[in-house]
């Protein structure tokens, strides 16, 4: 377990507005992205992550003008994801005020992007979001375009692969788990986070500090990116980190933001 647990606010992106859906699927309007960050920010979250939904399908991340707009009144490290494939748009990204840039298409379909991209802008930025499907105990399938396309890549394996390519973090999402409410998938978090030495962000699944708390207990993640609970209203940043520190985890204390 990482020495210092972070908590990141999930914010899928469709268009200018921030989304929600069930196993990333049913997409409903939330509002509007830069409110929910500011909230999010002065209560107290570690980091943000930003994810196109769409970029993927129409070959370009959208977020540029809502990076901007955030960083203004923000600052804490923001990931941004969806639709980036080259060099040039992690350039894009970083130059836009992003401090990480989030791969999962683009690396599947060309892994050696991985490298290229971590030997020119560190490996620190290098975030692969692994969306995995389980196919059989133990055992879970990637798939790319937000979760329309299978691949036949084993998740295992290709957190192994990412590692020796010199990817900075995983981002790992359980379609499965990912908007229900029902707990993260623990067994996936465990599988992956022991057994690679990349950071391990668990994603999906998260309706209580229960389930937060859980999934660090039982696995090697180093952070939890929460989107439902905090976009409903079931919970609060300053609530969830109260609990984790109360139960003994090793987070960040909060410290109030003007």
């Amino acid at each position: 377990m990482s020495s210092n647990i972070r908590i990141i606010p999930r914010l899928d992106i469709k268009g200018p507005n921030l989304i929600k859906g069930v196993h990333l699927e049913g997409l409903r309007k939330i509002g509007d992205p830069n409110k929910f960050a500011k909230k999010y920010y002065a209560d107290g979250a570690d980091e943000i992550i930003y994810m196109d939904v769409v970029a993927s399908l129409y070959g370009r991340n959208n977020l540029e003008d809502i990076v901007k707009s955030t960083v203004k009144d923000i600052y804490v490290p923001i990931t941004v994801g969806g639709g980036i494939s080259s060099c040039n748009d992690v350039r894009r990204m970083l130059r836009s005020g992003a401090e990480k840039i989030s791969l999962n298409t683009a690396a599947v379909k060309n892994p050696e992007l991985i490298n290229e991209i971590s030997k020119k802008f560190g490996s620190q930025c290098v975030v692969i979001s692994i969306e995995a499907k389980k196919v059989a105990p133990f055992k879970w399938e990637v798939l790319i375009e937000n979760g329309r396309e299978k691949t036949g890549i084993d998740a295992l394996e290709w957190a192994k692969k990412i590692e020796s390519l010199n990817a900075g973090e995983i981002l790992l999402t359980s379609i499965d788990k990912e908007g229900t409410g029902n707990g993260f998938d623990y067994d996936l978090v465990k599988e992956i986070s022991s057994n690679v030495s990349l950071p391990v962000i668990a994603c999906g699944g998260m309706n209580s500090s229960y389930d937060a708390i859980k999934v660090i207990n039982e696995s090697s993640a180093d952070a939890i990116a929460i989107s439902r609970v905090l976009h409903y209203g079931i919970s609060t940043i300053k609530d969830i980190r109260h609990d984790l520190i109360s139960s003994n985890v090793n987070v960040r204390e909060f410290d109030e933001k003007n």
